[in-house]
Formats: C-alpha cells, sequence, structure tokens
C-alpha cells in the first residue's frame, strides 16, 4: 500500500485546548484537508482518543453512529487515515497506529525519514548519471528530450 504524507506548517493554537490542538494537528498533517469540509477526519481521531482507555479499538459501525454518518463516509475517511500512517485496521476493529498519539506521530516521521533517505539516494544517483554533484563546482547543462535526457558540459 501507499502512504500519502502531507505536512503543512500551520501557526499553533495559541490556547492549550484539546480540540483545539488536535485540529490543528490533523490539519498540520494534511488529515482534514481537501473535500473534508466537516473535518470528518479529525473527529474520527477524537473518537479514537477517547477510546484509547479500553485499548481494544474501535469499529468503524461504532464511529458511524457515534459522529451520525454514514458508513461509507467513515470507512472514506479511514482509509485516508491509514493511508497517513495514522491508524490502522486488526480485523473488524481500527486503532490509533500507536499507543498513544505521541508514538504514532514518531512512527510517521520513521516513516517520513525513510521516504527521504530513498528520495536523497535516488537523486545522487541522478547527479551521477547526469554528471553533477553537491561537492563539484563544474555544472552541465540538462537538455530533456523525447528519446531521454542529454547532458551537455
Amino acid at each position: 500500500m501507499h502512504q500519502r504524507l502531507i505536512l503543512q506548517n500551520l501557526p499553533r493554537p495559541h490556547k492549550k485546548d484539546l480540540i483545539e490542538e488536535t485540529y490543528w494537528l490533523c490539519d498540520t498533517l494534511g488529515l482534514s484537508s481537501g473535500r473534508d469540509i466537516d473535518n470528518l477526519s479529525t473527529q474520527i481521531i477524537l473518537k479514537i482518543l477517547e477510546n484509547l482507555s479500553g485499548n481494544d479499538g474501535i469499529s468503524s459501525e461504532d464511529l458511524g453512529s457515534l459522529l451520525e454518518i454514514s458508513q461509507g463516509r467513515v470507512n472514506h475517511h479511514l482509509r485516508n487515515l491509514s493511508r497517513s500512517g495514522m491508524i490502522y485496521r486488526d480485523r473488524r476493529l481500527i486503532h490509533l497506529r500507536g499507543r498513544s498519539l505521541r508514538d504514532s506521530i514518531r512512527e510517521i516521521r520513521r516513516d517520513a525519514n525513510r521516504i527521504f533517505d530513498e528520495l536523497e539516494s535516488v537523486a545522487d544517483e541522478i547527479d551521477g548519471i547526469i554528471g553533477i554533484s553537491g561537492k563539484s563546482e563544474e555544472r552541465s547543462l540538462v537538455i530533456r528530450m523525447k528519446s531521454g535526457i542529454m547532458v551537455q558540459k
């Protein structure tokens, strides 16, 4: 499964408030962007957090009942939250990825680091093919053509 990470640098709420800070966290992670005008992703995270004390997870049916939304809408948002790495499904139950919200964020950070490590490696390979590196002052002219890339020094 592909993972989608979105990070936005948004100003943190001035006052310490569970709801406002949770909304900020979800907005910063891009979980409640796009067509999620009702911020259902954030509301789902809040319901999962409320249910953490039982540590048994929560079903998508229960989330739908608690939020008074259709099962289809719940599942749509659960897929997006799962793709972001915030939650996972275990049989019929939904769980936060870590034992806490902080643990979940740490897991997402590790995911991001792995992605950036891979990006850096591929960028280094491309630089090598083109004949440039971060260490050298020599520059090459790169021309993209239908048949591929042409490098002129």
